[in-house]
């Protein structure tokens, strides 16, 4: 098993999760991004740097990902690519996308970016809450509990 995370959207608070739990578990953590970030030194974890273009840190993952494997993205036609190569695909929120929920999420995704580009719908996602923080860190132990 190892931990991919797609870096380029991913908040400072999850990662930090993230690099604790890959140490208590001894996972290996693939960090990808297509600008540079600074990571934690250690033997488990290793930085990609990808080059610019939109989706060029999740075809690095795509292309190199294992069944089994944990992926966090927020990305969600990133996760289903993700779910067909049988990762466990979480967001930062510890929200889990799994075959019986992704569908609906794409679709809520295209309606929301229909809404957003006629102006019907202004404004980002909430901020990153203890909450959200909370959910995501139970996430990852359950995905990492699954460990082999």
């Amino acid at each position: 098993m190892v931990i991919w995370i797609d870096g380029d959207a991913c908040p400072r608070e999850v990662t930090e999760l993230v690099y604790s739990a890959a140490i208590r578990t001894k996972t290996p953590l693939n960090y990808i991004a297509n600008s540079y970030r600074k990571i934690p030194a250690n033997s488990l974890f290793s930085f990609v740097l990808v080059n610019r273009s939109p989706d060029a840190a999740d075809d690095y993952i795509v292309e190199n990902l294992k069944a089994e494997d944990i992926v966090i993205t927020s990305d969600i036609p990133f996760a289903y690519e993700a779910l067909q190569k049988k990762a466990y695909v979480m967001n930062s929120k510890g929200e889990t996308f799994t075959e019986n929920n992704i569908r609906d999420r794409l679709s809520t995704r295209d309606l929301m970016h229909d809404l957003r580009s006629s102006g019907l719908i202004t404004g980002g996602p909430k901020a990153y809450s203890p909450r959200d923080k909370m959910n995501f860190a139970n996430a990852l132990d359950r995905a990492l509990a699954k460990k082999k």
